[in-house]
């Protein structure tokens, strides 16, 4: 059974001396607010965030630049470890925060295909036997065999969205770049972030776009300079999907 559970989550790094920032606590552009702590000057990125998700949950993340979005999605992939509270994640977890993450510019679509498969652990065998469905579902074509560095975004975006969904992770985290693209494949992409939940999985989406959050999510989350406010059911609310 996937899930993830979030309890009183804190983030904190300490600030270099050789930066001459003011004291007290401030919020930053960059996200998180300059706070003090134990006698030293830290960035508190995330403060006292709580939250659970079970199978099914599509958990949107909003807020201004600089709320902690990205970096609340980081501390879910592992990348960053909390400095207190409690994290708990049951499930394979698959993350897009960088449509270029494992692409190679220059190799052909077809070639990365391999190599993000290869990253995310998955075999030759598998990649083979699925490589036909992530070209179909990007709608790359003949671009397949160009080189990466040829695609524009909105195309790279497609095939990265098509990788990583075709082995329909439990746990999908993603940022904000789902909005690439013209109307017709975030329609679908849309379609297929229903389907991997309701297959016993999880999806937590950081996005501006809160008519997408609305769209695609049941629950949201809306937080700024590090702090989240309690979760909203938007199904509940009426304001979640059809």
């Amino acid at each position: 059974m996937v899930s993830i559970d979030v309890k009183n989550l804190c983030l904190e790094y300490k600030i270099p001396r050789r930066f001459s920032l003011s004291e007290g606590s401030k919020p930053l552009s960059a996200g998180g607010r300059i706070e003090q702590s134990a006698g030293r000057r830290v960035v508190a990125a995330l403060s006292d965030v709580n939250f659970s998700l079970g199978s099914g949950d599509r958990l949107g993340l909003v807020g201004p630049n600089g709320a902690g979005k990205t970096t609340l999605l980081k501390v879910l992939y592992g990348i960053y470890e909390p400095t207190s509270g409690s994290l708990d994640v049951s499930g394979r977890v698959d993350a897009l925060f960088n449509i270029s993450l494992g692409f190679r510019k220059e190799v052909t679509g077809r070639r990365n295909i391999e190599l993000r498969g290869l990253i995310n652990g998955w075999s030759m065998e598998e990649i083979r036997a699925r490589t036909d469905s992530i070209i179909e579902f990007s709608e790359l074509g003949e671009f397949i065999d160009m080189p990466l560095k040829t695609y524009s975004q909105g195309m790279a975006a497609r095939l990265a969205f098509s990788v990583s969904t075709t082995f329909e992770p439990e746990i999908l985290l993603m940022d904000e770049w789902i909005g690439a693209g013209d109307a017709s494949f975030r329609d679908k992409a849309a379609e297929r972030m229903k389907q991997i939940s309701q297959k016993a999985g999880i999806i937590v989406l950081a996005s501006h776009n809160e008519s997408l959050i609305e769209k695609v999510c049941n629950k949201c989350l809306r937080l700024e300079n590090g702090r989240a406010d309690p979760v909203v059911n938007l199904e509940t609310d009426g304001a979640g999907n059809d």
